[in-house]
């Protein structure tokens, strides 16, 4: 096999998206940095050029996956303006189809144990996705009085929790469990009974 890392002199890049497919196709524990090196084309030490460890090139892959979030999160919240109730209801959807996108980078983000504060650049990406949804929140809170009103960070963290469920148990095959609705109905009607408990939507209001 040729060693596509050298030739294209992007080793590391490599690296990553061989690692992308071992841990969608395995885990992230479910391959080893040998594995990962024969799938870029090159001998397992060339690995330890780039990274220290497994961990470090799953954290990589991770950093990488939040960037593609980031930037996901922020457009479907830009596209839902001018009305904070679209913009806000448009992050959580941006979850789903991220989860569904790249799955490589959603479990290595959200499945590996690996924590976004390994290292500064991955805390940091993760600290602007977060951001985004909260600003969401914040923006959509304004319309509830503020002795009701709960913290933006908790506003988001629900939603935020929410369509990691609906991913979780629903859209990414988990063993037993089926849903008799699809993933992005349970997420539109969980968001919506949860902004009409804040009151932000009437009762017969599509969100």
């Amino acid at each position: 096999m040729p060693k596509r890392g050298y030739h294209h002199g992007n080793l590391r890049q490599a690296l990553v998206d061989a690692a992308l497919q071992l841990i969608e196709a395995k885990g992230p524990t479910g391959f080893t940095l040998s594995e990962a090196a024969k799938q870029a084309g090159v001998t397992p030490a060339a690995v330890y050029r780039h990274f220290e460890g497994r961990d470090d090139l799953i954290a990589e892959a991770a950093r990488q996956g939040y960037e593609i979030f980031a930037d996901l999160m922020e457009f479907a919240y830009q596209k839902g303006q001018p009305s904070a109730l679209a913009a806000f209801s448009a992050t959580g959807r941006a979850y789903l189809a991220f989860a569904r996108k790249h799955p490589g980078h959603y479990i290595a983000m959200f499945e590996s144990g690996i924590s976004v504060n390994r290292t500064v650049e991955l805390a940091a990406v993760s600290t602007r996705a977060n951001a985004v949804m909260e600003k969401a929140a914040a923006d959509l809170s304004e319309h509830i009085p503020m002795d009701k009103r709960p913290p933006a960070s908790m506003f988001s963290a629900h939603i935020w929790a929410l369509s990691h469920g609906v991913v979780e148990l629903f859209a990414r095959n988990s063993p037993g469990r089926a849903s008799p609705f699809p993933a992005d109905e349970l997420l539109e009607t969980g968001i919506g009974i949860y902004l009409r408990g804040l009151g932000l939507i009437k009762p017969d209001q599509s969100d």
